[in-house]
């Protein structure tokens, strides 16, 4: 009777102002994030939209130039996911294809060389494999923010002599909005190796799945 009708007015009423209460909390966090993070956020948003207008109107194929998931800002999962993006990416030693995972404009320091731009990545990695042949690589997240990660990463190739290395280093990445690459810093040292001290042999390639990580392999 009434007593029913006013406990259900009651719990809808505690609903109600639970809600507003997450709702303006929600509110005031995204009042105090950087204009940059308020970018990537909504475009994170918007990018299930964004790539149905494109496929309308142009085809499938036109996103994956505009796009790479994870977007920021990542979670660690999505960070995770971007590292081994990343190490696949490389261990296929095609230039012309880890490029595109860059912005336009990408800023790069490798070592002692410091260059802007996708074609000047391009030309870089092209003499990089041309000089490191049998290059295997893997890559490991240290921790990660908003829209930057921190990765440490050994990868073994041999030289025209066939005398073997092992190059052990860390990575910088920060991330435009749409998820590219925008800054790359890597620091990274060189160890002359046997081949039969050699960890990594699966066939030229993307890592197996099953293959040990970095931590695995005490590296």
């Amino acid at each position: 009777g009434p007593y029913r009708g006013a406990l259900k007015k009651k719990k809808k009423k505690r609903s109600y102002n639970s809600s507003s209460i997450a709702f303006s909390r929600e509110t005031q966090q995204r009042q105090q994030e950087s204009p940059t993070m308020r970018e990537a956020r909504e475009v994170a948003r918007q990018a299930k939209n964004i790539k149905c207008d494109v496929e309308d109107i142009h085809g499938k194929t036109q996103i994956t130039t505009m796009m790479r998931p994870p977007l920021p800002p990542f979670s660690y999962d999505d960070a995770v996911r971007k590292v081994r993006a990343a190490e696949d990416g490389w261990n296929t030693r095609d230039p012309s294809k880890v490029k595109m995972a860059y912005t336009e404009n990408t800023k790069w320091r490798n070592r002692a060389e410091i260059f802007t731009g996708r074609e000047k990545v391009e030309e870089f990695l092209s003499r990089k494999w041309d000089k490191e042949l049998e290059y295997r690589l893997i890559k490991e997240i240290w921790t990660h923010s908003d829209n930057r990660i921190a990765v440490r990463f050994c990868y073994e190739y041999r030289d025209d002599s066939n005398n073997w290395y092992r190059a052990y280093g860390n990575e910088n990445w920060e991330f435009a909005p749409d998820g590219l690459m925008d800054v790359r810093h890597a620091s990274i040292n060189d160890k002359r190796i046997t081949e039969e001290e050699r960890l990594f042999k699966w066939p030229l390639g993307r890592r197996p799945d099953d293959h040990p990580g970095l931590t695995d392999l005490g590296l």
